[in-house]
């Protein structure tokens, strides 16, 4: 038996990237999804792993940002399904601009969708766990904010600190009603949101700056966005039934090392 066979998950941020690597790694171990995306691109990828895996899937495009899409998108779940066993809060973004630069806009977009785009995932499916008695919920956090940072990322590393506090504020709020929330802290992953960021980062040669960081990472590789979704599929299983509140590093080892120079390798 898979170990997400009868679970219901939403997954937001969907469509591509970690997303889609989550959505995959769900399907394949026997999930009923709901794909949840701002872009029409969700209902492809949907198609495409309902082909691989004969998954059960609806999709809803809708914004995170906005309460009344999550809360739209759960009961259309519900419906679906009968109930949500999982909520997969992944969909995130991240601009790239010096402080002093950064616009008031910039700013507000990162905490609609980082944060307030969470915040509105979790108040679509707490009440409806509530009702069945429990669930899981797993938010994409990052090393950026609560471990590392770099130049450029204030309002991304500011929006994804705030959500470990926000991951164990709920974990300690619904330890007793069987609801378990746990947030991943990933490091890099080849995903279109890195590969803008590499673009950001350095235009005349974005690849350079891909290859810059798998250099600085023991592993020297970035993550696959699958890998990613077998932790959130760990964390939204019973297989993880008494762990809530964790924080769970999975960058390749990248905030490992004191120097880049020092030591005998």
């Amino acid at each position: 038996m898979a170990k997400l066979d009868g679970k219901v998950a939403v997954i937001t941020g969907a469509a591509v990237g970690l997303g889609e690597g989550i959505a995959e790694v769900y399907a394949k171990y026997g999930a009923k999804l709901c794909m949840i995306d701002i872009s029409k691109e969700v209902e492809e990828t949907a198609e495409r792993i309902r082909k691989e895996y004969g998954a059960e899937i609806i999709t809803y495009v809708g914004d995170v940002s906005k309460k009344e899409d999550m809360h739209e998108a759960v009961r259309k779940t519900v419906e679906a399904f009968g109930e949500v066993n999982v909520a997969c809060c992944n969909a995130g973004v991240c601009r790239l601009a010096p402080f002093e630069e950064m616009s008031d806009e910039m700013r507000d977009f990162h905490i609609d969708v980082n944060i307030k785009g969470v915040w509105n995932a979790c108040k679509a499916v707490i009440p409806y766990m509530l009702q069945q008695g429990g669930g899981n919920i797993v938010i994409a956090s990052s090393v950026t904010g609560d471990i590392v940072a770099d130049a450029g990322e204030a309002a991304y590393a500011m929006t994804k600190a705030a959500l470990v506090g926000l991951t164990k504020c709920l974990a300690v709020e619904y330890a007793d009603r069987n609801i378990r929330v746990n947030c991943s802290q990933l490091g890099y992953a080849r995903t279109p949101m890195v590969e803008k960021m590499a673009v950001e980062s350095n235009p005349a040669d974005p690849e350079s700056a891909i290859k810059d960081i798998a250099r600085g990472v023991p592993m020297k590789r970035l993550a696959k966005p699958t890998e990613v979704g077998e932790l959130f599929a760990f964390l939204g299983s019973d297989e993880s039934s008494y762990i809530t509140g964790g924080q769970f590093v999975i960058d390749g080892g990248s905030t490992l090392p004191e120097t880049m120079s020092m030591g005998t390798n």
